[in-house]
């Protein structure tokens, strides 16, 4: 068992490096929209996915008990990542990376709802925690939705964070039904890809050859990261690994500066320390 938990550990600290990579890469792309952005992305994770499940000839099989679940993780994650993409054309790479690692509060709300765990009230100070840090994040005023579009922004990422989250609920419960992680990855991509073509033939914008080379690499450092944290989700339950998931901060935060020149503000630190210690603590409380 310790052993499975040290294997979801290194998956999702590999999975939060590649996801930090991803933003950059999808930052650094430009003013493409962000539905635009999210199908070259998960174009790239269907090739994978489908060179993978290929080679270890894992079926492409779909029941009645498992469709529910799929449709649900790749919806709710397809909106999600609407809701990053366009917060990371807005905001500093970092406060658009936080927001979206809101997500392992949301896992925790989420399992209580589907899953039918238990909350517990330290666990509610500790998501009631993260909110606050969320604020610092927005900044104060952040209702006033006309005084910033920055704010609005912010907004939006965190909904990303809850998309997120409710994605990586069902991750969780298919691979409890013993879904492939692969075929989890190949479904969400799949559904992705579908889903942002109208809007890309409609309202898409011809990108560049640099624009396509970035968006490429974005493709592939989030297939990294999507099966990175699929498998770590699949090893341990998310309440007991889903701390190491924030070193993505970290990440974030060391390529915003050295690549972009960002220096997030005195009030996003603030957030991230709250956030993180909301998450430290509520890590703890999970394994005493």
């Amino acid at each position: 068992m310790k052993g499975r938990k040290n294997i979801a550990i290194l998956y999702i600290i590999i999975s939060a490096f590649c996801f930090a990579l991803m933003n950059l890469f999808v930052r650094m792309s430009g003013d493409l929209p962000a539905i635009e952005k999210t199908f070259f992305r998960n174009f790239v994770a269907l090739i994978i996915a489908s060179f993978i499940m290929l080679k270890e000839h894992i079926p492409m099989e779909v029941t009645k008990a498992t469709l529910p679940g799929l449709l649900i993780r790749a919806g709710a994650g397809t909106l999600g990542m609407w809701c990053n993409f366009y917060a990371l054309g807005k905001l500093d790479l970092a406060d658009a990376s936080i927001l979206n690692k809101l997500s392992p509060f949301f896992v925790l709300l989420f399992s209580i709802l589907i899953l039918k765990e238990k909350l517990f009230p330290f666990q509610a100070f500790c998501v009631f925690m993260a909110f606050v840090g969320t604020l610092f994040i927005v900044k104060p005023g952040f209702l006033s939705m006309a005084a910033g579009g920055n704010r609005l922004s912010a907004v939006i990422g965190a909904l990303g964070g809850m998309g997120a989250g409710l994605a990586y609920t069902y991750v969780r419960k298919l691979g409890s039904m013993g879904v492939h992680g692969s075929f989890i990855v190949f479904f969400f991509s799949a559904f992705s890809c579908a889903a942002a073509i109208p809007y890309t033939l409609i309202w898409g914008q011809v990108p560049s050859i640099r624009q396509v080379i970035l968006l490429m690499l974005a493709g592939c450092a989030a297939a990294g990261g999507q099966f990175s944290i699929t498998a770590a989700y699949v090893h341990a339950p998310a309440r007991e690994v889903s701390i190491y998931d924030y070193t993505q901060i970290i990440f974030a935060t060391l390529l915003g500066y050295i690549v972009l020149g960002e220096v997030p503000d005195i009030y996003s630190f603030i957030g991230y320390a709250v956030i993180i210690a909301a998450s430290f603590m509520l890590f703890v409380y999970n394994n005493i």
